[in-house]
């Protein structure tokens, strides 16, 4: 073992790079390694490939170290394009916005401006962590146990980070789920970022290994870093394996049954009067049949009713009214004015109303949506956009210290994107949230939006040890127990309903205990272990 090791210092700083600092070649390359991790995502859904996709950008890194910063930069820049880009294309399906009385020109605008905005956003943020990694490498050059632990303890801060920030979607880990769940398994100990450590690390023993095939003695060498990596893939998904199998902590009398109705009113059509009666007579409908099946509470998706919350307005009364005969509490999507009562402010929320037509659980959304819900620095952009959009910017977002406090349990709530951000879901479960319920809208997006949505579910299921129900307005519906296994899906663009049985849990798993313990121990550890080994030369 320690003459393996020591084939992984070589004597000079960095060894001569396998193509020139930058090429066509590089380029190429880091175009296509982007594209591969996106085959990882859904709808594809190729996980195995994220386990070598990155490595051509580590490559490009280590040859790009003795250059000037900006090619570091540069080939961050391009594997982000790639990558950011051909995940987030979806949010092109925006256009058209016609019947909100948005141009043509002004709506392909709108659309081309949201997605060139959250894949550069992307993008920024793996520039800033190929510059920490260039800084990495040249402060301890020699050393790849520095470069390993401190490159992804970088990546997952440049993640986490950017999951406090307002835009946030396609993280590494995403690439595992639904289908690889004994590794996702692995974020009930430190959250979503066990997954992505795990998933860099491995690409970067890999990385390393192929950087060093021309040298002396180099089959030992990369034998010896190969086998770290094959021994990291394999310990995964033993350790993610050993949780899967761990029995779930199902009582009956934890048990509750939650009805759902997937309206399929599109946004077009619900946001004009037609379509307000239309999605009300859907839902009191949907509600009605759901309470004569046997339900404890019936779930709406996001802005099912696109109407300010006012129990005593004539348009809303068939549906309130019925939940006051029936009795069943029903967990409206809606709009609802502040409680101090401040004059056009407004939040997206998740009312729970019970018999007396009173709401009593609340749930404000906290991550509105750019250009959807609010314009991002108003102050600066706002006289741009309202030119392309008549967008009125009157609706705040809830706070993080929410409890969804239902007639039959404390709810974990997730409205629209939030799905992608597991650490509101942490903060509930702390606040004795015992089952996830996510309402979206998902209109006007593909289907296979939906699924990379539906896999964000799953994530947010198995690292807090919850059940899941998922409610949309055009899809995919479903429900997913607290191993991340998916009970069933609806089909998209129809009008469905359901019931689904769910068990609520209390217990914490380690990540809600404790959080996200593996970040800092990565950057504190690597930047330990790199002093020491500087003092002692």
């Amino acid at each position: 073992m320690l003459s393996s090791l020591k084939l992984l210092r070589p004597s000079t700083v960095l060894m001569e790079p396998p193509l020139p600092p930058w090429s066509w070649r590089w380029a190429g390359l880091l175009v296509l390694s982007g594209l591969l991790m996106d085959l990882a995502l859904p709808p594809f859904s190729l996980w195995p490939l994220a386990w070598v996709a990155l490595v051509p950008l580590w490559l490009s890194l280590l040859s790009s170290t003795a250059g000037p910063w900006k090619l570091t930069a540069g080939y961050g820049l391009v594997w982000g394009l790639s990558y950011y880009g051909s995940s987030l294309v979806w949010i092109t399906h925006l256009h058209p916005l016609m019947w909100m009385g948005v141009p043509r020109l002004g709506s392909i605008a709108i659309a081309l401006f949201a997605w060139g905005f959250i894949t550069l956003w992307g993008t920024v943020s793996l520039m800033v962590w190929c510059l920490a990694f260039r800084w990495v490498v040249r402060w301890r050059p020699q050393s790849i146990v520095v470069r390993l632990i401190l490159g992804t303890g970088l990546w997952c801060l440049m993640e986490t980070w950017r999951n406090y920030t307002p835009l946030d979607w396609s993280h590494l880990s995403l690439t595992q789920s639904p289908n690889n769940l004994w590794i996702l398994h692995l974020s009930r100990l430190s959250g979503p970022m066990t997954v992505t450590a795990i998933l860099v690390a491995v690409n970067g023993l890999l990385a390393e290994a192929w950087w060093r095939r021309h040298l002396y003695r180099r089959g030992a060498a990369s034998r010896f870093l190969i086998t770290g990596a094959l021994v990291g893939l394999v310990v995964g998904h033993g350790i993610g394996a050993g949780l899967y199998f761990r029995p779930a902590s199902d009582s009956e009398p934890s048990a509750i049954t939650l009805g759902l109705i997937q309206g399929n009113v599109p946004t077009r059509e619900k946001l004009t009067l037609a379509g307000v009666s239309q999605a009300i007579d859907a839902y009191t409908e949907g509600y009605l049949s759901l309470t004569k099946a046997g339900v404890d509470a019936v779930v709406t998706p996001e802005g099912a009713i696109p109407l300010m919350w006012d129990p005593d307005a004539a348009r809303i009364n068939p549906l309130i009214e019925a939940v006051q005969n029936v009795g069943v509490p029903l967990w409206l999507g809606t709009f609802a004015p502040l409680p101090d009562g401040a004059k056009f402010r407004y939040t997206q929320s998740l009312l729970e109303i019970r018999q007396d037509g009173l709401p009593y659980g609340r749930y404000n959304k906290i991550r509105l949506v750019p250009l959807g819900e609010y314009i991002p620095f108003e102050s600066v952009l706002g006289h741009v956009i309202n030119r392309l959009s008549p967008l009125d910017s009157y609706m705040v977002p809830g706070t993080p210290d929410q409890t969804f406090e239902t007639a039959v349990g404390v709810g974990i709530v997730g409205i629209c994107y939030e799905s992608g951000y597991s650490h509101l879901f942490l903060h509930q479960a702390r606040r004795g949230g015992e089952f996830i319920v996510t309402a979206s809208n998902n209109d006007p997006y593909p289907v296979w939006m939906m699924q990379q949505h539906h896999a964000l579910d799953v994530q947010r299921a198995v690292e807090l040890d919850r059940w899941a129900i998922r409610v949309t307005n055009t899809g995919l519906s479903g429900l997913v127990d607290s191993h991340g296994r998916t009970r069933w899906l609806l089909e998209p663009a129809a009008y469905r309903l359901a019931k689904g049985k769910l068990y609520r849990h209390s217990a914490q798993s380690l990540y809600g205990a404790w959080g996200d313990w593996l970040t800092p121990l990565l950057l504190w550890g690597g930047g330990g272990w790199g002093l020491l080994r500087r003092r002692i030369g």
